[in-house]
C-alpha cells in the first residue's frame, strides 16, 4: 500500500533509518559507555550506577562466561529476575560475551521454566535466589551446566547490601529454601578481572536474544531476535524521538519487567542510547510504595501498559507528584483505554502516547506522533522504514477503512522462530511478519486495531494463549473438556475464562483455579470457571472458541 502516514510524519522525523548504523549492539551500548561515561545510568533501592560502573560490571560479566564458564560465542543464556541492578548488567554483559539472552519470566511455574530452558537450549542461567526453588525442581529435566544466583542486595553496596539480604531472607522470608548443584554467588562474577574480557566478532545478523512469546499459536516459542534486528528497532524509536528526547538529560521510569520486550528496548536500550537514567521499580504492584518512589525522581518519561496508568492514577499521593519535567508518556502492550488517556493527560498535563509492538518485531511497529493534541484511538503512525499491508482472506489487500490483517515489513522484522520452521513458515511470508491483528486506517494513515485474528488473550499487556491454558486445566483428571476464551475486564484489558465439562461430577472451582495456580504464573490463571454439560464444536470435533466468546 502507498505509505500516505508519510505525509503525516511530524517535522523532523526521518522517513527511513540506516538499519546498518553500528555493527551491533555491543558497539551501540559501547558508544553510550563512552559518552556519557560519568552520567548515572540505572538506579535501584537508593543505589545509583554510572555508565562508566556499567562499562566495567558488564565487562566482568562478559569474562566470567567466557573464562570461567567457557561459553562461546552463540550459546544460550537464560536470565530470571526482577528489575534489579543486576539484571541489566547480566543482559549486557551476557551480549558483551557474544551470548544469546534467553529472558524468563521469574514467576513462571516449574513447567512453565522447564519448557523455556529446553526449548532455549539453555545452558546457563543468573537467576535470582527467590526464586531458585523453581529451577530446583525444573533442573533434572533440563541440560543447564551453569547456574548463578543473585540476592536482591548483591549490587546496592556497602552495609545496606547485606541488610537488604538479611531482610528478604530471615525478615520478609521471601527466599524460599532451596538445593542447587555447583552454585556460583552473582557477587563472585562480579569480582572478576575485566582485563581477561574479549570482545567477540559480533555483527548484525548473529543472534541477540531468544524472546519467548506464544506467537500466532499455542505453545511459547522463541523469537529469534538478530543484532539487526535490535539496532535497526533503536534507531526506528530514535527516529520517533530524537525531537522528544534530549541526549544525556532523560530520566525514565521502568516499571515494566526488562524481560519483557517493552521494557527491554524502549527503556533499557532506548534510554542507554540517549544516555538517560533508568529508574529500575522491582515491584511496581506496591503501588503506594511506587508513588514514594516517583516522588524521589524529576523523572521526564514513564512507559507502561494501561492497567499501570490506570493504577497510579487511583493511588492516593499520584496526582500531587511533580509532573513539572515529564514530556514523554509512553502505552504499549495492550489497548490504552480512552479514560484512562484523558485522566492522564488531566493529571499530568502530558498526552499518554500508544504504541503498537510485537515480540516478533523487537518490538515496535507504529506509535503515536509526538505532535498529537491528545488521545485519538489509534495505535499511531508506522516507524519509519516500516512497511504495513493490511491483507484479506482472499489474499487481495484491503481498502482505506477495510479491516484486514496486519502485515509488517521491516528491519525489526525477526529471524524466525527458534527450532521451529513451520511454526516460521506460517507468520513469515517474503519477509512480511503477518501479526495476526485485524486493523483499519484512515486518510492520515493512523491504524487502528479492531479485532484479533487468532484467539490469544491480553491480559495487562501479557500474551495468554488458550492451548496453554487448556492443556493444563486438561491434565486434572477431573476435567473431560474444556475451552478458554478472554472477556472483557475494566482494569486488566481481559482476564481468562474457562469452560469446563466435568468427568467427576464432584470437581469445583475451587480445584480448577488451585490446579491451575499449581501449573501456571498468575497472570495466566482462570478468573472466572463455568461447568457446561456440553462445548459447542464443528462437524469434526473442534471446540468453537469463538461460539463461546459471542455468547457473551
Amino acid at each position: 500500500m502507498e505509505k500516505i502516514w508519510l505525509k503525516r510524519y511530524p517535522e523532523g522525523m526521518p522517513e527511513t533509518i540506516d538499519p546498518e548504523h553500528y555493527h551491533s549492539l555491543l558497539d551501540l551500548f559501547e558508544k553510550s559507555f563512552a559518552d556519557y561515561s560519568d552520567l548515572p545510568a540505572f538506579t535501584n533501592m537508593g543505589k545509583v550506577l554510572t555508565y562508566s560502573e556499567i562499562d566495567s560490571a558488564t565487562k566482568r560479566v562478559a569474562s566470567y562466561i567466557q573464562n570461567d564458564l567457557g561459553l562461546k560465542k552463540g550459546d544460550k543464556v537464560a536470565v530470571m529476575m526482577p528489575n534489579l541492578l543486576q539484571t541489566p548488567v547480566t543482559i549486557l554483559g551476557i551480549l558483551r560475551a557474544g551470548c544469546v539472552v534467553v529472558n524468563v519470566n521469574p514467576l513462571y511455574t516449574v513447567r512453565e521454566l522447564e519448557h523455556q530452558l529446553n526449548d532455549s537450549e539453555s545452558s546457563a542461567i543468573f537467576i535470582l535466589a527467590n526464586f531458585a526453588d523453581t529451577l530446583e525442581k525444573a533442573l533434572p529435566k533440563t541440560n543447564v551446566k551453569h547456574i548463578v544466583v543473585t540476592q536482591v542486595g548483591d549490587m546496592v553496596g556497602g552495609l545496606k547490601k547485606h541488610i537488604v539480604n538479611f531482610v528478604v531472607k530471615y525478615i520478609k522470608k521471601m527466599v524460599p529454601s532451596y538445593s542447587l548443584p555447583n552454585v556460583i554467588k552473582f557477587s563472585d562474577v562480579l569480582a572478576g578481572d575485566e582485563a581477561t574480557y574479549k570482545k567477540p566478532d559480533v555483527d548484525l545478523n548473529d543472534l541477540a536474544f531468544l524472546q519467548y512469546t506464544g506467537g500466532t499459536t499455542g505453545v511459547s516459542k522463541g523469537a529469534m531476535l538478530s543484532h539487526g534486528n535490535m539496532v535497526g528497532n533503536l534507531e526506528q524509536v530514535s527516529g520517533c524521538l530524537d525531537n522528544v528526547l534530549e541526549r544525556g538529560k532523560e530520566v525514565v521510569i521502568t516499571a515494566l519487567p526488562l524481560y519483557h520486550i517493552f521494557a527491554l528496548t524502549a527503556n533499557c536500550l532506548t534510554f542507554m542510547k540517549y544516555g538517560g537514567l533508568n529508574v529500575l521499580i522491582t515491584n511496581p504492584r506496591d503501588m503506594p510504595g511506587f508513588v514514594k518512589e516517583l516522588a524521589q525522581h524529576k523523572f521526564t518519561a514513564v512507559t507502561g501498559v494501561n492497567t499501570l496508568f490506570n493504577g497510579l492514577l487511583n493511588t492516593p499521593g499520584f496526582a500531587e507528584l511533580d509532573f513539572s519535567s515529564l514530556k514523554m508518556s509512553l502505552g504499549g502492550g495492550m489497548a490504552v483505554q480512552r479514560p484512562v488517556a484523558e485522566k492522564w493527560q488531566a493529571v499530568t498535563k502530558t498526552k499518554l502516547m500508544e504504541g503498537y509492538g510485537l515480540t516478533e518485531c523487537a518490538p515496535l511497529v507504529t506509535v503515536s506522533p509526538y505532535d498529537l493534541d491528545s488521545y485519538n484511538g489509534s495505535i499511531g503512525l508506522p516507524a519509519p522504514s516500516t512497511d504495513i499491508k493490511l491483507m484479506l482472506e482472499n489474499g487481495e489487500e484491503a481498502a482505506k477503512g477495510e479491516p484486514g490483517e496486519l502485515w509488517v515489513k521491516g528491519p525489526q522484522v525477526m529471524l524466525g522462530y527458534y527450532n521451529r520452521p513451520d511454526a516460521t513458515a506460517e507468520c513469515l511470508k517474503d519477509g512480511w511478519f503477518a501479526t495476526g491483528d485485524i486493523a483499519t486506517y484512515d486518510d492520515e494513515g493512523f491504524f487502528y486495531i479492531v479485532d484479533r485474528k487468532k484467539d490469544m488473550i491480553i491480559v495487562s499487556g501479557f500474551n495468554v494463549f488458550p492451548n496453554e491454558i487448556e492443556e493444563v486445566v486438561a491434565m486434572h483428571e477431573g476435567v473431560l473438556e474444556v475451552a478458554a476464551i478472554g472477556i472483557p475486564h475494566e482494569v486488566s484489558g481481559e482476564q481468562v475464562k474457562v469452560f469446563v465439562v466435568k468427568k467427576d461430577q464432584s470437581l469445583t472451582e475451587k480445584d480448577i483455579i488451585k490446579h491451575c495456580r499449581d501449573n501456571l504464573t498468575n497472570y495466566k490463571v482462570p478468573k472466572l470457571v463455568e461447568f457446561r454439560d456440553e462445548l459447542p464444536k464443528t462437524n469434526v470435533g473442534k471446540i468453537l472458541r469463538r461460539a463461546l466468546k459471542d455468547e457473551k
